[in-house]
């Protein structure tokens, strides 16, 4: 049987200590040094250690300060159309909901023409907050055309994701994304607990179910929280 390398020991070990709480987000591992010795081996075996795992994402290096544990962000697939709450569920964690707004509305500028509506028509609008284990991580602002999926707005959301019924009610077979950072304004600010300086991630989303433009939603995630996955097969 092959020994598991020196420098594969040092990164299973401080995984571990991620893990298991001994290293917490943003705290400071044992130095190069400390670990070189720890492990009886050379500090050119521990930067190789510590290199793997700042390229992972799990720490960062700051010159002259060490390498602290990175921060926990939720990913989210960029090309799917996935319910949120079940990403959540899926890291061990608790979602909840808090619907800040629901009902029918006149279609203004903005929604009538990405949702493919006349303007004024009546659409159905939610404005949702998403809470991974009582943090905001998503601010649903969603317009639904009501021809295409009718019972929308008698969900309680508070149950059941918007993407869930929409998946369940109309199949969704087709899905656009728009993503842009931008700086929040003072609504989503409050209903994320963010500061103004606060960068955050905007996914403008347009999904279909057969023909029928179903939905159109603009989806605000606070930067430091959150990042977005894409991964493509290449030929």
């Amino acid at each position: 049987m092959t020994a598991t390398p020196r420098y594969q020991q040092i990164k299973d070990s401080i995984v571990d200590g991620i893990r298991d709480g001994r290293f917490p987000p943003g705290s400071r591992i044992p130095s190069e040094l400390d670990l070189a010795a720890s492990f009886g081996v050379s500090r050119m075996t521990v930067n190789k250690a510590i290199r793997d795992l700042a390229e992972s994402g799990l720490v960062n290096r700051i010159a002259g300060s060490g390498t602290f544990v990175a921060e926990a962000k939720a990913v989210s697939p960029l090309l799917d159309i996935n319910n949120i709450a079940e990403e959540i569920r899926a890291r061990g964690h608790t979602h909840s909901a808090d619907v800040l707004e629901i009902g029918r509305v006149p279609a203004a500028d903005a929604v009538a023409v990405p949702l493919g509506v006349r303007l004024g028509d009546a659409v159905g609008h939610t404005l949702i907050v998403h809470f991974e284990s009582g943090v905001p991580i998503q601010l649903e602002d969603r317009y639904v055309n009501l021809a295409w999926a009718p019972d929308y707005l008698a969900q309680d959301f508070t149950r059941i994701t918007p993407n869930q019924y929409l998946m369940d009610a109309c199949p969704l077979t087709d899905i656009e994304h728009t993503v842009e950072a931008v700086l929040p304004g003072a609504a989503e600010q409050a209903a994320l607990g963010i500061a103004a300086a606060e960068p955050c991630i905007l996914v403008h989303r347009r999904t279909w179910s057969g023909p029928h433009l179903v939905s159109f939603a603009r989806l605000w995630h606070p930067g430091s929280r959150y990042k977005l996955r894409s991964q493509t097969h290449v030929r």
